[in-house]
């Protein structure tokens, strides 16, 4: 008998670890990417072609007519996003990677509790994740007010093989006519003018046009699989007509799916470069293959610059782990800066000055394989020189690393970035 139960221990023993194996396999193994080679360099981001290429190959129609508005810091993006949940009259859709608590998460939670009980239809979307911090009265608030509040791929017996992928995207779409998006979270770090090193550096984004259509249909795919129900009312798709000059789209991926169209997005518009690729970044921990493509930018004649936080980087280990992979970048002339005021957080992608990509995505393995993300693509002279002007700015703000600083670093530098960046498929 103590044999047979001994042979019964073994037996569940070993099924929970094959479970349990099994969950680590999915959780952590780097997925299959759908692009494996370097793309050549066959036209210009400001030629029709590039236009093309991009809407067919990532099945994303470019809209024309669209308005785009630059919001720089704390201090110009939550009295925006405030002020149009306070005029919505008919519904907001809002999700985010970030809630925490503090001064401007109360504030958020009380505009969005106001509008809930004067009948606005409000949907909040949290990614489990990402509010961890959150007060639970701050919920409750919401809740209470008719404010249908959903925490995103919460941890379930039978979800747990998709706890590692989250939901990144920031969206806030208000009576399905106005929406927003970039980088920031709800939370007092994005408080002020990036004055200090309390008040992040950040950009996001206001936007009107045709292309806010997109900004909601990633909104409801993501509410769709947490509530398992589209939104009722029937004007979450209202009509919209031009109201600018911007040509725009609206990039999404869902790895969970399968998708990895973000990193293909980026390498595409890395290979149509003509003379000057600019990339901020908070968490820049690029693989193999993007860096095999900003090398081969260079080889070209391409200028790159690449804005990375410094010394106030929120991830200490995310920086060790992203120096490890910069000297094939320094060797070929990639310039790095390190921005020196705060912490950097603004996500940016500038291609020429024809192309644009702002929203949530980082130039990590992380956002291209892992999290679900949205992205606005801009294909508007006007808009690109002004993220060019901001980017110069931070520039001005910010130290280069030169390839001897890199190489000379110590030695215990160069064994914890060399060990840190093992993780990089899960950064």
């Amino acid at each position: 008998m103590a044999r047979r139960w001994r042979w019964l221990g073994w037996v569940l023993g070993t099924a929970l670890a094959s479970v349990v194996a099994t969950l680590l396999v999915l959780n952590i193994l780097p997925a299959r990417r759908d692009l494996q080679y370097l793309l050549d360099h066959r036209h210009g981001a400001a030629e029709e072609a590039f236009r093309r290429q991009m809407s067919g190959v990532l099945s994303a129609a470019i809209l024309e007519g669209n308005r785009v508005e630059t919001l720089v810091n704390g201090d110009r993006i939550f009295p925006a996003m405030l002020g149009a949940i306070g005029a919505a009259s008919d519904s907001i859709n809002f999700e985010t990677y970030v809630y925490w608590s503090g001064e401007i998460a109360g504030r958020f939670a009380e505009a969005l509790a106001e509008r809930a009980r004067a009948g606005v239809a409000v949907r909040v979307l949290l990614d489990w994740q990402g509010s961890v911090p959150m007060d639970r009265d701050l919920l409750a608030l919401m809740r209470e007010a008719g404010a249908d509040v959903r925490r995103f791929r919460r941890p379930r017996w039978y979800t747990l093989d998709r706890m590692n992928n989250r939901t990144h995207r920031k969206l806030l779409i208000v009576d399905g006519a106005v929406g927003f998006t970039g980088g920031v979270g709800i939370a007092d770090k994005w408080l002020g003018d990036a004055r200090h090193e309390g008040e992040w550096r950040e950009n996001h984004y206001r936007i009107t046009g045709p292309v806010v259509a997109q900004l909601q249909a990633a909104f409801i795919e993501n509410w769709l699989e947490a509530v398992g129900r589209l939104p009722a009312e029937a004007s979450q798709f209202p009509p919209l007509g031009p109201v600018g000059d911007s040509p725009a789209h609206v990039m999404k991926s869902a790895p969970l799916g399968g998708s990895t169209a973000m990193h293909l997005m980026f390498m595409m518009a890395i290979a149509a470069a003509e003379r000057h690729i600019r990339i901020g970044m908070p968490y820049f921990v690029p693989d193999d293959l993007s860096i095999r493509h900003l090398v081969a930018a260079r080889a070209r004649g391409v200028e790159v610059d690449v804005i990375v936080p410094g010394e106030h980087m929120d991830k200490e280990f995310v920086r060790r782990a992203s120096r490890h992979f910069w000297g094939a970048m320094l060797e070929a002339g990639v310039r790095i800066h390190e921005y020196q005021p705060t912490m950097y957080h603004l996500k940016l992608l500038v291609v020429d000055e024809a192309w644009a990509s702002v929203g949530s995505v980082n130039f990590d393995e992380r956002s291209f394989r892992l999290n679900d993300e949205a992205n606005l693509n801009v294909y508007d002279p006007a808009f690109v020189r002004e993220q060019i002007a901001l980017f110069e700015q931070d520039l001005a703000r910010s130290r280069r690393i030169t390839l001897e600083e890199w190489r000379n670093r110590g030695w215990r530098k160069k064994v914890s970035d060399w060990v840190l960046s093992f993780l990089r498929p899960q950064l």
